[in-house]
């Protein structure tokens, strides 16, 4: 096996995944990240950060024995429909002979699980706190300094999010797609259980999400909408939020009775050209390319890249220089431009107001809605297991 030692740059999904799953493969890792995460939950139970995970992510997460053991809020159904429009789109997993479409999974809970594997004695990770003030890549290697740390490596994994430092540092090119968005996440109850289905309406200044939770009667909330709508929404009396959630949701979940702490975070879009810097340093997850979370694929995408690094490192060979990156790169880069150009029209298809453009949408949902074979080719991608997202 190489004795290549490999240098990951942030803890988190991704990072961690890959540090793991590269140990296990007999690389020398490091892994470097600022302090160490803990597990966060709000005044009613639950984490407000979740994360949508399909089959193919929860397959990497059993092989590396870090598959939550606490419970998950599996998904077997997703309801699509917008503000104007009477169409309605239904995905089921039974439609393509699964039982779930994915699983929603509290983001602390799981990135702890995964710096203990990490952390572990036996674990073949060195993890090291602290945050990089120097990198150098050149012919000989990989060098790069964080306080008391001095690190010299073969190879580095950039698994440090969309502000990624080492990206940065190394001024790799990025392209940003205008989203003008930010999303308010939080939790709320209702009076109705939802039922382990997933909801998304449209509406013409961004989407709503409502995504199980564990709880019956509690959803997690994803609402895009413009900087000043979620600033004020964030701010008002709980008892005015639930309202306007209950009027925009169309009350598919009954009435909203109770809400969390409210968090706001910007949207953004991006791709970056040089996942592959200097044959040595490897983009991966946001640091790579950032998508909008209307298709909660974020995590996901990282994880595919996490997957197709490990085919890579399974074999006998070096990452420097290896022969199959090229092929890499090019899928990586199309499934990212193409997740991102498709999500960017999305959005801005359903931003579009007047009857015109509701009678377009709404006969295009018609048809799809009425054309079995392709939405079941829409889950299989979604789930991982579709021609673009399959790994192997």
């Amino acid at each position: 096996m190489s004795a290549e030692h490999v240098v990951v740059v942030g803890a988190g999904l991704v990072g961690a995944a890959s540090a793991l799953g590269l140990a296990r493969r007999g690389w020398q890792v490091t892994l470097l990240e600022r302090h160490a995460p803990a597990v966060q939950r709000g005044a009613l139970g639950l984490d407000i950060r979740n994360v949508a995970l399909n089959p193919q992510s929860r397959g990497l997460l059993e092989a590396l024995d870090v598959w939550p053991q606490a419970e998950v809020a599996p998904y077997h159904a997703m309801q699509v429909w917008e503000q104007w429009g009477q169409s309605r789109l239904n995905f089921s997993a039974a439609d393509v002979g699964a039982e779930y479409l994915g699983w929603l999974v509290e983001a602390s809970p799981l990135q702890v699980a995964l710096w203990e594997a990490c952390a572990a004695p036996d674990s073949g990770v060195e993890v090291v706190l602290g945050e990089m003030q120097t990198l150098t890549v050149d012919a000989a290697g990989v060098h790069l300094q964080a306080g008391a740390l001095d690190v010299r490596a073969d190879f580095l994994l950039a698994a440090d999010g969309g502000r990624s430092a080492v990206r940065e540092k190394l001024n790799l090119a990025r392209r940003e797609y205008p989203v003008a968005q930010t999303a308010l996440a939080t939790v709320v109850r209702c009076s109705e259980p939802h039922g382990n289905i997933a909801r998304q309406r449209f509406l013409t200044d961004g989407p709503l999400a409502l995504l199980p939770t564990p709880v019956a009667d509690q959803v997690s909330v994803v609402w895009s909408q413009s900087a000043d709508l979620a600033t004020e929404r964030a701010q008002c009396d709980a008892e005015e939020f639930n309202r306007q959630l209950t009027n925009v949701s169309e009350a598919c979940l009954g009435d909203i009775v109770a809400v969390d702490q409210r968090l706001t975070f910007p949207l953004a879009q991006q791709t970056v050209a040089g996942l592959l810097a200097d044959e040595r340093v490897l983009l991966l997850g946001d640091a790579a390319r950032v998508v909008h979370p209307l298709a909660g694929l974020g995590v996901n995408l990282g994880f595919e890249d996490v997957l197709m690094l490990l085919d890579i490192a399974a074999v006998d060979s070096p990452l420097y220089g290896n022969p199959r990156w090229p092929e890499y790169i090019r899928r990586r880069h199309m499934r990212g431009r193409q997740l991102v150009a498709l999500l960017h029209t999305l959005r801005r298809f359903y931003a579009q107001r007047g009857p015109l453009a509701t009678l377009v949408r709404n006969t295009g949902v018609s048809v799809l809605e009425n054309m079995p074979a392709l939405k079941a080719q829409l889950m299989r991608e979604a789930m991982g297991r579709g021609p673009l997202s399959r790994v192997g």
